[in-house]
């Protein structure tokens, strides 16, 4: 136990376990609204059975992330997560640009959700009380609750997702079941698992956006510093995250395609868009189920926004404990031990720019919503080709006890398909976003440089600030070079002993 003087700074320990991680995890990826707005896309690009088969695809490669991930892990358990293992694989420079993409990449993800959950409430509240509700009206109350929940005790906050996402999965499944119940023309098909030919361009986009898709699942590692298990309890949560986020969203996506048909799912696809779920899901069950699925894609989008609120604040913290950012931010709360100022400066940033967002007039939120989270969605993948590589050059220059599967072999396999999967990406930015090529690239590359000049500009005014980057607030002692060594002065003559001495 800290002294009072450290309290002030420290985060609540052992609070939660590897389960409580996972469902923080699993809500930061919102699989309800990958099913809604992910899926009927990809279909439409004419994936067919690869996009299930992509979704295997990307969890088989984040598994072997997460191999090196939970080692690091393991190594520094610290709230700043993927900051801290960048700076230890990559330098402090690379760390601290980690960190900015990182706070950049949740925080657009983050608003994206609310525009798309002020899209999601309207049938709901024009059925329920006929009222026409704008989104940023929505997206207001939303953010009222994110803003109540984020200096809670993080038990208290565990449980609340939980039960959120407990109620998403079983929705899920409802629906899933359902369709595959009663599929098109009355029985399964092979057509619907078997792919007639592979079109490399749409598998390349179906890959990147299915990667896209588990973005969330990283977070795990922001929560080590109150794990019941500060060094395992993150690595099992990302590991389960995945495992789970796979067959949920494998098997959901292809019930999809059985429910309407492997010859027209593309068609429907298009037709319907978001409303593809829940037509099929009218076609089979009560309207009370449809009504209860949009309401759970509702409180979907609401606990992905307070679980990535969650993140950011802990990411803030570490960055405040090491006095890379104001210091205030790594204040907790007496009562809770919440990141407390943390936590309101982030429900802060996520007001005013939604505060800015209404103020110009925005319109189109739904499509604007999806562009901030695919955008936020490669920052993320950035990072987690950062974090692989980071996590390689570490673990194999100061081995300590793993081994070769988790050391380099699987940080090797998963480097080298996060970069591929990375290079189509930036070079997809265009089919992804509708938006030139170069903005996406070109914006994760000015966060990525004010990084790194963070990082410079701490370096040279205050090394030893610069010293802590990535060390989770541990004091760190910088040792003044030595100065070269100074021969004693010589008295006159001295070269010349016969002439003193006579």
């Amino acid at each position: 136990m800290g002294t009072p003087e450290e309290l002030p700074h420290t985060l609540a320990p052992g609070r939660i376990g590897a389960a409580a991680i996972a469902y923080f995890a699993l809500a930061a990826t919102a699989p309800i609204a990958v099913l809604v707005h992910v899926v009927p896309a990809a279909y439409a690009t004419g994936g067919g059975p690869l996009v299930p088969l992509s979704f295997l695809a990307a969890g088989l490669v984040l598994i072997l992330f997460t191999a090196g991930y939970a080692a690091m892990g393991h190594r520094a358990p610290f709230a700043g997560a993927m900051y801290t293992y960048v700076a230890k694989g990559l330098g402090r420079p690379g760390g601290t640009a980690a960190a900015w993409l990182a706070l950049t990449s949740y925080q657009v993800i983050q608003l994206g959700l609310y525009g798309l959950a002020g899209v999601a409430a309207a049938p709901l509240l024009r059925s329920w009380f006929d009222v026409e509700a704008q989104w940023w009206m929505v997206a207001a109350g939303c953010w009222l609750v994110v803003t109540l929940c984020g200096p809670i005790r993080i038990e208290v906050s565990s449980g609340l997702i939980a039960l959120l996402v407990l109620v998403e999965g079983v929705v899920v499944v409802g629906f899933a079941a359902a369709d595959v119940i009663d599929p098109a023309a009355g029985e399964l098909t092979v057509a619907s698992i078997r792919p007639s030919g592979v079109d490399l361009p749409v598998l390349g986009l179906l890959l990147v956006v299915s990667v896209l898709a588990f973005a969330g699942f990283e977070t795990s590692g922001a929560y080590a510093e109150e794990a019941l298990r500060p060094r395992r309890d993150p690595g099992r949560g990302a590991y389960l995250s995945v495992v789970v986020l796979t067959v949920l969203l494998a098997g959901a996506s292809w019930s999809l395609a059985t429910a309407a048909g492997p010859g027209r799912i593309a068609e429907l696809s298009r037709a319907r868009g978001p409303e593809l779920l829940f037509d099929l899901a009218a076609a089979r069950l009560a309207p009370w189920a449809v009504t209860l699925g949009r309401l759970v894609l509702l409180t979907g989008l609401v606990a992905a926004m307070v679980a990535l609120h969650h993140t950011i604040a802990r990411y803030l913290f570490a960055l405040g404990r090491e006095r890379v950012l104001p210091s205030g931010l790594s204040r907790t709360s007496p009562r809770t031990r919440a990141p407390r100022n943390a936590s309101l400066a982030q429900s802060l940033i996520a007001g005013v720019a939604l505060l800015a967002a209404y103020a110009i007039g925005t319109s189109g939120v739904d499509l604007l919503g999806r562009r901030l989270i695919v955008a936020g969605g490669l920052g993320v993948l950035v990072l987690l080709m950062a974090t692989s590589l980071a996590a390689l050059l570490h673990l194999n220059q100061v081995p300590n006890g793993e081994g070769a599967w988790s050391r380099f072999v699987a940080p090797v396999l998963a480097t080298v398909s996060l970069g591929v999967i990375g290079y189509l990406a930036l070079g997809d930015v265009r089919r992804l976003l509708g938006v030139p090529a170069w903005t996406v690239p070109a914006a994760i590359g000015a966060v990525v440089f004010l990084g790194v000049l963070h990082a410079l500009l701490l370096r040279r005014f205050h090394p030893v600030i610069y010293a802590g980057i990535g060390q989770g607030g541990v004091p760190v002692v910088v040792t003044p070079p030595k100065l070269p060594e100074q021969r004693p002065h010589a008295e006159p003559g001295a070269h010349r002993p016969e002439r003193v001495n006579r």
